[in-house]
């Protein structure tokens, strides 16, 4: 049923439920995982013009790399693949679906709700209204369980 799944983190540590469920699913599934961490460039327009982008960008990719970084563990035997991507993140990850050819996108959702979820708003949210291919959506906390 499934043969890629992808997997976007952002490397929190509720993060982790998300990453075993999509383990267990590749291992049912004898899939393979793409996790990706998308640098949230959108987030520049925001900045200073006295900031430096560079350092920004510098600090938010070793973020990511460390956010990767944690996915091996999890993944165990499940052959993977990591990927940084930079731009609007349930744009990026929703294209980088459709490029890889995923069957599924397993993703971790906070659960705001209210005027939370209008101020911040929801990438999963975005990534369920437009992802051609199903996303499965797993409940984080600010800790795990």
């Amino acid at each position: 049923m499934y043969d890629r799944i992808v997997v976007p983190t952002d490397g929190s540590e509720g993060m982790g439920r998300v990453l075993e469920h999509a383990a267990d699913l590749a291992r049912v599934h004898d899939a393979s995982l793409d996790f990706v961490y998308v640098v949230n460039t959108a987030a520049f327009a925001n900045l200073p013009m006295e900031t430096s982008w560079e350092g920004v960008r510098e600090s938010l990719r070793e973020e990511g790399e460390a956010a990767l970084e944690g996915t091996e563990r999890a993944a165990g035997d499940v052959p993977n693949r990591r990927h940084m991507l930079e731009g609007s993140p349930a744009r990026e990850i929703v294209a980088y679906a459709e490029r890889a050819g995923a069957d599924l996108i397993v993703m971790g959702t906070h659960g705001r709700g209210g005027i939370n979820r209008i101020l911040i708003g929801s990438v999963a949210e975005r990534v369920v209204r437009s992802a051609p291919m199903p996303v499965l959506t797993v409940r984080v906390d600010d800790a795990e369980p």
